[in-house]
């Protein structure tokens, strides 16, 4: 049996990716995620359109195990509020 860290585990596996949606008045939902290529589709879609990214290997982690269409759980609220401030930031900055 192997154990891996979690540095070579990404790149022996590729990278991993989760896409939240979050409409005023309602919760974040998983609107998205892969591992792998997927992930690498994902990553470059969200570059070329411009939409902001977040690396959390913790959250990530959580998101994945989140069903699609799914809402965020109450506990990563404080974590996707934050991101969502820094976002915030980031377009009234640019």
């Amino acid at each position: 049996m192997s154990y891996y860290n979690q540095i070579n585990r990404r790149k022996m596996n590729g990278p991993s990716a989760a896409v939240i949606r979050y409409e005023e008045g309602s919760a974040p939902t998983v609107v998205a995620q892969g591992k792998g290529a997927l992930a690498a589709k994902i990553l470059e879609l969200a570059g070329q359109h411009g939409i902001p990214m977040e690396q959390d290997s913790s959250l990530l982690s959580e998101l994945l195990d989140i069903d699609l269409g799914d809402s965020i759980p109450p506990q990563l609220y404080s974590v996707i509020a934050e991101m969502l401030i820094l976002i915030e930031e980031m377009e009234s900055t640019y």
